[in-house]
C-alpha cells in the first residue's frame, strides 16, 4: 500500500525490531547470563494437580 520496494521489507522489519534486540542483549549482560523470563501473575484460581490418565477432555 505504501509502494515500498520488496527488497526493503526485511531491512524495515529489522530496523523496527532492533530496539528490542538491543534491550534483550543489555538485559542478558546485566543479569550475567541468567535465563530471562517475564514475571507471571496467575489470574485463575489455584487448581490441584490431576495426573494425565485421570484427566477428562
Amino acid at each position: 500500500m505504501l509502494g515500498l520496494p520488496q527488497e526493503l521489507f526485511t531491512p524495515i522489519f529489522a530496523i523496527a525490531r532492533i530496539t528490542g534486540w538491543i534491550a534483550h542483549r543489555i538485559e542478558e549482560i546485566a543479569n550475567k547470563g541468567k535465563i530471562i523470563r517475564p514475571g507471571y501473575t496467575a489470574v485463575c484460581e489455584r487448581q490441584s494437580y490431576v495426573p494425565m490418565e485421570d484427566r477428562e477432555y
